[in-house]
């Protein structure tokens, strides 16, 4: 631990004179659903005029919960935190320097004296930020929640500060602090409010990152579990449920094919789906980043084909051309690792193919799209040989499919296997 009484209450104050200044004179209107005043919030971590305690500690580490709250506020759409300037959040993180280079003066074996800092005072912080989410994290909703009558103000702050401090700590070192940001990240993913959610699951997306599948030590089933109840999430934490989803399953469990999580984490991913197939954020998020997982089960997706083709085969008709080339990537993967080897679903998928081929001429991404479904109509050609022949047989004197039918006839697309 660093001698962090060398520094005094003087210089604190005036690393923070900066922010003092700036947040007396920022506008601040605060939510007429808040009974919590952030503004006040934040000027009340700030040193005061005349030292309490000779103890600089509690000083240096409530003066970095500010700056960490200020730093993460921007980007920020949160009602709580969207009144907070960017040169205010700029300011914070200049006196957060400031703060770690009088500690330590400069860099150390490759870590900045930002992040040294930050590494020392994890130990401190976090307590601190777990009691604060899961104090208004009572019951399952916000009706049940607010017998905690903690507002959940306090939590929304721990949250974005705790995904601030785990964000500044890379590889190799934040493997070492799993132990204390765990079980922290997971009070987060526990709590009812998709704000306070939505933060902690950033905060694994950065773990699964830059730690090593050992260091997360005896965590994993208890992640992967959190990841599961997670899935049925709010539409604007969709796409972080999933990506957090993918990148924690595919690293605990990325030498084990057969893995239960994998299949219950499709299960679920998919069943949600099956809900709202036309909700375009949703499937668009999806298919973005559900890749990683697919390329990890392998032929184990042939269990998932009698949810996934109906999805598929609705989705390759959707009016925008994202969902269309997206979900033409995702079919093409799907074949690719499984050569849909026993599959029912090859005759309809060629016919659904050709449809949207003729549909295309009316779509901006014609092109594109066309070149998508050739390649896979080859792929499927070289691996099904006689079934596909007999399906394609059918399809070949169209006259509308001239030009498909001359690169089926003579593979003129490569396909990269």
């Amino acid at each position: 631990m660093s001698n962090f009484s060398t520094i005094t209450h003087q210089q604190l104050s005036e690393l923070s004179q900066p922010i003092q200044e700036l947040l007396s004179t920022t506008p601040y209107n605060p939510p007429e659903s808040s009974d919590v005043s952030i503004k006040s919030l934040l000027q009340s971590l700030l040193p005061s005029k005349t030292p309490n305690s000779s103890n600089i500690l509690p000083q240096i580490r409530d003066f970095s919960l500010c700056c960490a709250l200020l730093s993460s506020s921007n980007p920020s759409t949160s009602p709580l935190l969207n009144w907070i300037p960017q040169h205010l959040s700029t300011a914070a993180e200049s006196a957060f320097r400031g703060l770690s280079k009088a500690v330590y003066g400069g860099s150390d074996a490759g870590l900045s004296s930002e992040k040294r800092l930050v590494v020392e005072l994890i130990p401190e912080v976090l307590p601190l930020i777990k009691n604060a989410i899961k104090e208004s994290s009572v019951g399952s909703d916000e009706i049940s929640a607010a017998s905690s009558r903690v507002p959940l103000a306090y939590a929304v702050v721990a949250a974005y500060q705790l995904r601030w401090f785990v964000s500044q700590v890379e590889y190799p070192h934040l493997g070492e602090l799993c132990g204390l940001i765990i079980p922290c990240g997971l009070t987060a993913l526990d709590h009812w409010s998709s704000e306070v959610k939505g933060q902690g699951m950033i905060t694994f997306v950065h773990i699964a990152k830059n730690i090593k599948t050992a260091e997360l030590g005896g965590y994993g089933d208890v992640i992967l579990d959190a990841c599961c109840q997670n899935i049925v999430s709010d539409d604007e934490i969709w796409h972080l449920a999933v990506e957090m989803s993918v990148r924690l399953v595919t690293c605990l469990q990325k030498n084990n094919p057969r893995s239960p999580w994998f299949d219950r984490l499709l299960n679920e991913m998919i069943g949600h789906l099956e809900r709202q197939p036309r909700d375009k954020r949703r499937r668009i998020a999806w298919l973005k980043l559900v890749e990683p997982l697919f390329c990890c089960v392998g032929l184990v997706l042939l269990a998932h084909f009698k949810r996934l083709f109906p999805l598929y085969f609705q989705w390759i008709h959707a009016d925008d051309d994202e969902t269309v080339l997206l979900v033409l990537e995702s079919i093409r993967i799907t074949v690719k690792l499984t050569w849909i080897r026993r599959s029912p679903f090859t005759v309809r998928l060629v016919d659904e193919l050709v449809i949207l081929y003729k549909e295309a001429a009316l779509k901006t991404a014609r092109e594109e799209i066309r070149i998508c479904i050739c390649q896979i109509l080859i792929l499927l050609q070289q691996c099904k040989g006689r079934q596909f022949e007999e399906t394609w047989e059918k399809h070949k004197d169209d006259p509308n499919l001239g030009t498909l039918v001359q690169s089926i006839a003579t593979n003129a697309t490569p396909v990269v296997l």
